[in-house]
């Protein structure tokens, strides 16, 4: 595919205005829309904006690049408009953008635009070249430029033209990785700069692009075993651990793509420190200068989003076994009262189990690579079953929060092991990631989840004596309490608290007062309302969530309706200053509207499996419709949008 199979001459517009950066995204996504590149317009440009809002797409020399790959583009696609007086685009440099390109790609499509692009950005290198462009006066003459362009790079890319030159007689051998956040713009300007760089000076150089398509161009061990100096050029964790023992240089991808010349230089100065992996997070110079906030935010996100097909697929199984039971056969054993409903049960339930290990486990890896994976894998399953020095088996889980606590601890835990042991001799060096780390790293969890499990138990045990003490008052104020704490944790001591004083309550309810069978009911509506005021929330407020989140959000009709509070649980943990208030509040609605209506509820159970047994049926759906749209109002009130 060449780049003028992707635009056409109705999808460039020259010497345009654009006052601004929203000014100059509508032009372009007017023109995608024109060449019929698009079937829903404003959603394809909520995904432009989300993708500025990660960093802007100007990369500088007055070039913008803004793309996105959604649903909401049928076709792959490119348009471009020139702007010669420049429009501010938030560029690397602070300099205005006058040549800004737009990419379409629909979602589920092969990353062939990914190709179109990195010879599209490595062209946009010479300036000649952009300038011609910028000068053109007609958009075939616009597209001739970029298409001679492509033909003469391809003519010397196969090898058409003369070899790249060779070393000097210094005979030094260079390497480089090139990566960015996203894996696109920046990833293959900065390569292409390095590669030009490099050429000026008499040298050749392969670099590896770690873009969205996968790593091309890899590195083979070969050739790391013979390179003088390695550059990495990258704004995001990148696998270290092959050039160990290696001088490597390290920057950001604007400092490639700005000052190739001076990195060049440093390497082949030699000026570079001989790298030594030894197992913590390898970041690129433009990393080390995140806040705090942001660092901690991104740990976070590995966890979240490698946990949430745990959640979604284990979630739907067990739902599917409730489907399929049949409550009559016992109430206490709903879910697994028929063979078939217990296989179903058990595959999704063991699938379920793994959610708070994968959770702390991948918040560690972030945190300190992959000696932490281990350590945060036991943190996450001591804060699930609930281990204490005095019950080590399990006996007070503090679940979801527990979790959180244990990835966090578990990666600083092992970059403190790290630290400590840099002062022993070379010769241990190789036994540190296999013997050192997940050794010392376990047990000091273990000894840390052993003394917060105990501290979340007491906390139960305060919360059940308030509870137990409130039963006898206001009802309506009890459930919403009920509710409230179903959705502040979602599984975690809270949750676990209000469910255990529900389930006990129902051995005091009889016909003649049936107080613990509202409390039981206010309890699982309390459960089934955070999940569907999410699924409201991301159709309702699009511009509140990510892509991602808003293909995942409609899952959670069925979590809800399941009674698996634990759907909220990934929108919680992206944002819970947020979303885990909006929930509270529904959820207390939702628990007092019930109590007020007097629903019941005789199994220790929720969902709509168990409706059947329902007391006052109709007014309990009510009450679960009011409170997941008061959190969803909240959710789209309190929530910023995604470019902010």
């Amino acid at each position: 595919m060449k780049i003028k199979d992707l635009l056409s001459k109705e999808g460039v517009s020259l010497n345009q205005t654009a006052a601004d950066q929203n000014a100059a995204i509508d032009l372009m996504v007017a023109l995608h829309d024109k060449v019929g590149n698009l079937n829903d317009k404003a959603a394809f440009k909520d995904a432009i904006v989300a993708r500025e809002a990660k960093g802007s797409t100007a990369v500088g020399m007055g070039i913008a690049v803004p793309h996105a790959k959604t649903a909401a583009a049928n076709k792959a696609g490119l348009v471009a408009i020139t702007v010669p007086s420049g429009v501010d685009y938030k560029s690397l440099d602070g300099q205005p953008s006058k040549l800004l390109f737009m990419i379409a790609a629909p979602d589920g499509a092969a990353d062939t635009h990914l190709e179109v692009l990195s010879k599209l950005m490595t062209m946009l290198m010479d300036h000649t070249f952009t300038s011609s462009l910028i000068e053109a006066k007609t958009p075939e003459e616009f597209i001739d430029l970029i298409d001679k362009q492509e033909d003469a790079r391809d003519k010397k890319s196969s090898g058409a033209e003369s070899a790249a030159p060779a070393p000097t007689s210094s005979g030094i051998k260079l390497l480089g990785v090139t990566a960015c956040p996203t894996g696109i713009a920046h990833t293959y300007m900065a390569a292409e700069a390095l590669e030009q760089a490099a050429k000026d000076q008499g040298l050749s150089m392969k670099v590896e692009t770690d873009g969205s398509g996968g790593a091309k161009n890899v590195l083979t061990d070969a050739e790391i075993k013979d390179a003088d100096v390695i550059i990495i050029a990258a704004d995001k964790n990148v696998e270290m651990g092959r050039f160990n023992g290696k001088k490597v240089i390290k920057a950001s991808t604007a400092d490639a793509i700005h000052h190739s010349s001076d990195l060049i230089g440093r390497a082949v100065k030699g000026d570079a420190p001989v790298y030594q992996h030894s197992g913590s997070v390898t970041s690129s110079a433009s990393l080390d200068n995140e806040s705090a906030g942001r660092k901690a935010y991104k740990h976070l996100m590995n966890g979240v989003s490698h946990m949430l097909p745990f959640v979604i697929g284990g979630g739907i199984l067990i739902a599917i076994a409730f489907l399929l039971d049949d409550y009559s056969l016992d109430p206490s054993n709903f879910g697994s009262n028929t063979p078939v409903a217990a296989w179903f049960k058990s595959i999704g339930g063991t699938a379920f189990g793994f959610m708070l290990p994968i959770l702390a486990g991948f918040i560690a890896q972030s945190i300190a690579d992959r000696p932490g994976l281990a350590v945060g894998f036991v943190g996450g399953a001591l804060a699930s079953t609930g281990a204490t020095f005095a019950a080590p088996g399990g006996d007070i889980p503090s679940a979801f929060l527990g979790a959180l606590v244990a990835g966090f601890a578990a990666g600083y835990i092992v970059l403190a092991i790290r630290k400590i042991t840099d002062g022993l001799p070379a010769a241990l060096e190789g036994i540190k990631p296999v013997l050192i780390y997940p050794l010392c790293g376990i047990l000091v969890i273990g000894l840390v989840m052993c003394a917060i499990n105990p501290l979340v138990g007491a906390l139960n045990a305060w919360i059940t004596g308030v509870l137990n003490g409130m039963s006898s008052g206001s009802i309506v104020v009890l459930g919403a309490i009920l509710g409230g704490m179903m959705a502040t944790d979602m599984g975690g001591p809270l949750n676990k608290a209000a469910y255990v004083f529900g389930t006990a309550a129902l051995a005091t309810a009889s016909q003649s007062d049936q107080t613990g069978w509202m409390i039981m009911a206010a309890v699982m509506v309390g459960g089934m309302t955070p999940p569907i005021a999410i699924a409201i929330a991301t159709l309702i407020f699009k511009n509140k969530f990510t892509e991602g989140e808003r293909k995942s959000g409609p899952v959670n009709f069925i979590m809800g309706l399941c009674f698996i509070t634990e759907g909220a649980i990934p929108f919680a943990a992206a944002d819970p200053l947020h979303v885990i208030p909006s929930l509270m509040v529904g959820s207390a609605v939702a628990g007092a509207l019930s109590m007020a209506f007097k629903c019941t509820l005789m199994a220790p159970h929720g969902g709509i499996f168990v409706f059947p047994v329902v007391g006052n049926v109709a007014m309990y759906l009510v009450a679960l419709l009011v409170g997941s749209v008061v959190s969803a109002v909240l959710l789209g009130i309190l929530k910023k949008d995604v470019t902010k």
